[in-house]
């Protein structure tokens, strides 16, 4: 294994930082303000037209697209430090059009759509001037067992009716976003993990209400996280994505690539918050002398610089075993850098509050933001609980058991 930075990564890592420096980083209080400031919160502020517009022109642009020439042609691997330096921000990656749920989304899209389904929906994504958003979770069942979805999409002669009740469908309430892919159940009575398709939904057909928009611990992202109800909602059949029974596998295909985002991105935010945290300990006085002379604080740091490496190196062992022996070779990597990255990342950032006091908890700064995503992500994209079950059964399956003497 060898985790040198590429040239291409090297080059892209230098112009990623300084356009985190000189653009993004300022415009974090401005995107906030024009969101606050607009009638329809979840609409695009202009700050972020205006950062898309500059990433474009820095050649920073679809990065995380390896597919069919359509992005930057980078491997897991070259890509996963990338991740990990516009995760340093929550508009880093939308700001270079690397956000969920698209990525997943045009990930999908270019891997099992047709050119028909490509020309539609894919290039205008890889382009920005729409969005999508992407319902699977359900209120009503443990949906991180794809088994228990209840939503139905039905053949009808040359349509799908689609009927369900889907929540947490991250990107439907901005009003840019005109596709939703659905995962729902086409054959009921099928094979186990052939029950499922993913069906292509625009987001005005007729029978789509988008019911609420829900927070995560309280904060409203601006893309949305929709409750969304199907009732009869019929598509052509050239909507189905891949064939009839293929959703399981597209999601598996989906979601590996897409923890690895999000690992590298939870490193960032530790990242981040690692600094903040030192910066506070060195400015900060108490009881006569800095918090960085406090033996608890400086525990704390040491333990996030270890705890940072020691994710990083796992996530980059992960991202080597995809681009070299495929998603499957590395299914208990991903399932670990999922579960290990953002519980850790959670720790940093709530050390990180703990040393600002009660400026860690106000709005003043992201820790607070930093807290509640790294929260709800160790939920979504799969509960921690159901990557330990993948990574144990993979672990057993190497023995068998001891024989006992008769």
């Amino acid at each position: 294994m060898d985790f040198a930075y590429s040239g291409r990564t090297a080059e892209l890592a230098e112009k990623l930082y300084a356009f985190m420096d000189e653009h993004v980083y300022p415009a974090e209080k401005v995107y906030d303000r024009q969101i606050a400031e607009n009638d329809n919160p979840h609409e695009q502020p202009q700050v972020m037209r205006d950062l898309q517009a500059t990433a474009r022109e820095q050649g920073l642009w679809n990065l995380f697209m390896a597919h069919d020439g359509l992005g930057a042609g980078l491997t897991n691997l070259e890509y996963a430090p990338l991740a990990e330096i516009v995760g340093r921000s929550i508009i880093g990656n939308e700001a270079i059009n690397c956000s969920a749920p698209d990525t997943g989304n045009m990930e999908i899209l270019a891997m099992y759509g047709t050119e028909a389904q490509k020309q539609q929906w894919l290039m205008p994504l890889l382009n920005c001037d729409i969005r999508s958003a992407f319902a699977m979770t359900e209120p009503d069942v443990a949906s991180s067992d794809a088994r228990n979805i209840g939503t139905t999409i039905l053949r009808d002669g040359d349509e799908y009716v689609i009927n369900g009740h889907k929540w947490y469908s991250s990107g439907v309430l901005d009003p840019d976003c005109k596709l939703m892919i659905v995962m729902g159940k086409s054959d009921p009575d099928g094979p186990a993990y052939r029950q499922q398709s993913m069906i292509l939904v625009p987001t005005d057909a007729a029978g789509v209400e988008v019911v609420r928009d829900l927070p995560m611990l309280g904060y409203h992202d601006r893309l949305g996280h929709g409750e969304v109800t199907f009732t009869d909602v019929r598509v052509p059949a050239e909507n189905m994505l891949g064939e009839e029974g293929d959703g399981f596998a597209i999601a598996q295909g989906r979601l590996g690539p897409g923890r690895m985002h999000y690992a590298m991105r939870g490193i960032g935010i530790a990242e981040r918050a690692l600094e903040m945290m030192c910066q506070r300990a060195q400015d900060r006085v108490a009881f006569g002398e800095p918090l960085a002379k406090r033996g608890v604080v400086r525990e704390w740091i040491a333990r996030s610089r270890i705890e940072i490496d020691q994710i990083r190196l796992l996530t980059f062992k992960a991202a080597w075993l995809m681009d070299t022996r495929g998603n499957a070779a590395a299914r208990s990597e991903v399932a670990a850098i999922k579960v290990s990255a953002m519980e850790t990342a959670h720790k940093v950032v709530d050390r990180a509050v703990q040393t600002y006091g009660a400026a860690g908890v106000s709005d003043d700064n992201v820790l607070g933001r930093f807290f509640a995503l790294t929260r709800a992500l160790q939920i979504a994209d799969g509960p921690t609980e159901v990557h330990l079950r993948t990574m144990a059964r993979l672990e057993l399956k190497k023995y068998t058991p001891t024989p006992t003497e008769a």
